[in-house]
This record gives C-alpha cells, sequence and structure tokens, in this order.
C-alpha cells in the first residue's frame, strides 16, 4: 500500500465523492451573486418540467464542483470542452430532480441513514475535522453542501431501487454461472491485519524533511514507546496517542493489506511477524513505524457459499442497469414533459438520453465486499489535461450503496 502510506502520512486522504448538482436543501448554502450583479446577469432557467425548474446559477455550481475535483487531482480541464461537459452536467442535474420528486418518505429515511453513515466515515478518513474541512474546500465544498449532496445521491438510489430493483429475479443457476466464469474475482491474495505507530520525519505543513536534530527525538521517543508495547501495553492506545498517521490514528492505527502495496521496508517487516509480536523500529521515507500483527491470511479463493447474497445483489443490479434503466429515464423525462431553453441544448441533451441507462448504473458494479467504509483514492493522479468522457457517468456523481447500507468506494472516472 505505497500510495495508501503516503496519502495517510501526509495527511492527504482524500475526500473520494464527485458529487455535482445543488440539492434544494442546499441552495442557502451555495454563494449567493450579489444583488447589484442580478439585474445584469438574471438566473436563466435552462430547462424546466413538470415538477423541475433547472437554472444557469445551478448548472455554474455544479461545473465549479467538477473542475475544482479534477484540480485537486492534477488535471485540467481544456477550455474548448466546457460546453461539452455543460451539457452533461445538466443532463444529470435534470435526471436527479426527476428521481427526487418521486422519493417517499421512506426512501428519504433510508437514504438519510446511508448518508449519515457514509458522511461519518468520510471524516473519519480524513483524520481531523480541519482536514475534512479543508479537502472539501479544495473541492468547491461547504460540509452542509457536502452533507446534502450525498443525501440527494442517495435519494436517487433508493428510488431506483424501489421503483426497479423489485421487479428482478436472478436464479441460483444465473449466480453459479457468473461464479464460474468469473473465477479470478474471488481469488484473496495473503494478506495482514496490522497496526503501526508513526512518528513522521516530515514538516507537517511544508512537508520537507526534518534536520538530524529532530530525526534524533524522533527516534528516541519511539524507542521510548516500543518498549511500552513490548511490556504489554495497549498498542491500539498508544497508536491513538502517539501516531501521526492520520489515516489510521483513530483506528488504532489498524490496517488490512496484502502483498505489494506498502513501502518495501514496511511490507517485509508486517509479513514476517507471528501473531501479537511486536516489530523493531522501521525506517521509510515517512519516518519511523513499529508494527504489531494481528492475524494472517493466506491466499484462497472464496466460496460461492460466502459470496452467493453479494452475487445475487450485483447481477440484479447489471439486470437493472442494462435492461431495464434506459427505458425507465426515457419515460421519467417524458412524463416530466421538459423543455430546453436552446436549441443546441436540445440536441446535445436529446443524444444524451441514449445513454442515461447504461451509465447511471455505473456506480453500483463495485463489489459488495468491497468493504464497509470509503476506500481513499491513494496517491495523485499524473498532472496533464483531463480527456472528457464521451459522457459522465450519472452514478460516478452519487455514492455507491450496496447491500444493507454498506458503502463502496466512491471514484472520480474522469
Amino acid at each position: 500500500m505505497k500510495t495508501r502510506m503516503s496519502v495517510a502520512l501526509l495527511g492527504l486522504s482524500a475526500i473520494t465523492a464527485l458529487v455535482v448538482g445543488a440539492a434544494e436543501a442546499t441552495k442557502e448554502n451555495t454563494p449567493k451573486p450579489s444583488a447589484s450583479l442580478k439585474p445584469l446577469f438574471p438566473d436563466e432557467v435552462l430547462c424546466k418540467g413538470k415538477g423541475i425548474e433547472t437554472k444557469r446559477s445551478e448548472l455554474d455550481e455544479a461545473f465549479l464542483q467538477f473542475k475544482a475535483n479534477l484540480n485537486a487531482r492534477g488535471q485540467i480541464l481544456p477550455e474548448d470542452k466546457r460546453e461539452q461537459v455543460e451539457s452533461q452536467l445538466l443532463d444529470r442535474l435534470v435526471i436527479t430532480r426527476l428521481l427526487v420528486n418521486r422519493a417517499t418518505e421512506e426512501d428519504k429515511k433510508k437514504a438519510r441513514t446511508a448518508a449519515d453513515k457514509y458522511v461519518a466515515s468520510t471524516r473519519e478518513q480524513a483524520g481531523s475535522e480541519e482536514s475534512f474541512v479543508r479537502q472539501l474546500g479544495a473541492m468547491n465544498f461547504t460540509p452542509a453542501q457536502f452533507d446534502a449532496q450525498v443525501l440527494e445521491r442517495a435519494v436517487c438510489e433508493e428510488v431506483v431501487d424501489r421503483e426497479l430493483k423489485s421487479k428482478v429475479n436472478v436464479s441460483d443457476e444465473q449466480i453459479k454461472k457468473f461464479y464460474d466464469e468469473n473465477g479470478q474475482q474471488f481469488e484473496r491474495p495473503e494478506t495482514v491485519r496490522a497496526a503501526h505507530i508513526l512518528l513522521s520525519t516530515r514538516d507537517p505543513n511544508t512537508n520537507q524533511e526534518l534536520n538530524e536534530e529532530k530525526k534524533k527525538e524522533k527516534r528516541q521517543q519511539m524507542d521510548k514507546i516500543l518498549e511500552r508495547a513490548r511490556k504489554g501495553e495497549d498498542f491500539a492506545g498508544l497508536a491513538r496517542e502517539f501516531s501521526e498517521d492520520p489515516g489510521s490514528k483513530n483506528k488504532g492505527g489498524e490496517y488490512t493489506f496484502p502483498r505489494g502495496q506498502m513501502v518495501a521496508a514496511f511490507e517485509t517487516a508486517a509479513f514476517s511477524l507471528k501473531t501479537n509480536q511486536v516489530s523493531d523500529v522501521i525506517t521509510t521515507q515517512f519516518g519511523y513505524h513499529i508494527i504489531k500483527l494481528y492475524e494472517k491470511t493466506s491466499a484462497q479463493k472464496l466460496e460461492l457459499a460466502k459470496v452467493k447474497d453479494d452475487l445475487k445483489e450485483q447481477l440484479t443490479r447489471f439486470e437493472v442497469q442494462d435492461k431495464m434503466l434506459p427505458d425507465y429515464l426515457k419515460k421519467l423525462k417524458k412524463d416530466a414533459d421538459l423543455e430546453y431553453t436552446s436549441r443546441k441544448t436540445r440536441g446535445k441533451i436529446r443524444r444524451q438520453t441514449a445513454r442515461d441507462g447504461k451509465e447511471i448504473g455505473a456506480g453500483k458494479r463495485a463489489r459488495r465486499g468491497a468493504g464497509a467504509t470509503v476506500e481513499p483514492i491513494h496517491g495523485r493522479p499524473r498532472p496533464g489535461t483531463c480527456p472528457v468522457p464521451r459522457s459522465i457517468p450519472f452514478g460516478e456523481f452519487f455514492p455507491r450503496v450496496l447491500v444493507g447500507g454498506r458503502w463502496g468506494r466512491l471514484a472520480c472516472r474522469v
């Protein structure tokens, strides 16, 4: 987990959601134009229909958040692609409104529960409230806006589940066929569950290497912590008290990882330990570590019985996405009697509609076993120009809610 270490240790855990569009609940939190500018720049209605009205200010906010997220990932959106991206974002705003309008009170209740879990997990991944707010700010979000938009996307998920998922019946034969034909998906490498304590040898503000004198002080402090750990003091408690790894500190320093994901010295030490053994002090480019091994799991293939329920859920979602969703979204738009304000927009949105069904379910493809918490996007992409996708997957803009309210990884494909 080389890149995971670098992110966690430098306090750069990613808030891994690219969520666009403004929920009605967030309007009071979004920046408003000054009174003197309103007469000069009226808030143009871009699309209207039964029960919905999407304005230029909403699209502008969505675009700014989209662009800020790309910038935070070291990517640049070519200016000549703005129109293309805006047309895609507008379509997603419209779809979101249509779905939210169909939500029942029960849909909203379930979505609120799921959204609360996700936001709490995101805060924990950030390491501190200050870091959480800073990372959201880099993507042009306030915490209130982030919470409201996560909720909005969760509501969309609940509506689609209620109206389409209940109509799908996946057989045992289909499940076994998928399992047999996709065996690699169920192979698990050797992993360890271990905890570590880090004393960083980098300045938290500048990320520059500390001088030798300060490094020596850190090493002496780590030697004292090691002595306490080997005398039987609670390792998780020591990690919470002393560790400077924001990604694991609040979890008692714990990580679970396979080979090939951590820096070499860290990985070698972790995989060579015996259960409940505490390592010597390990030096990496991040600082001084000590590790305690909790559990080692051999490479294995998950049995069908253990993944059957997960597979049924996944195949159900595929069925909804590929066979039911295109017509469903087409009907929603038709029934709403949508009217776009410009001929150019109408043409682009019309072409977009044909692709809706294949995209809205993109967020559902994650394997349920990916984990019950949010996985950060480890590391940063290399700087460069962001290629504009043929279309922006609707599912990429709201949390991937998995079975039983569990959350999978959020990611921006752009």
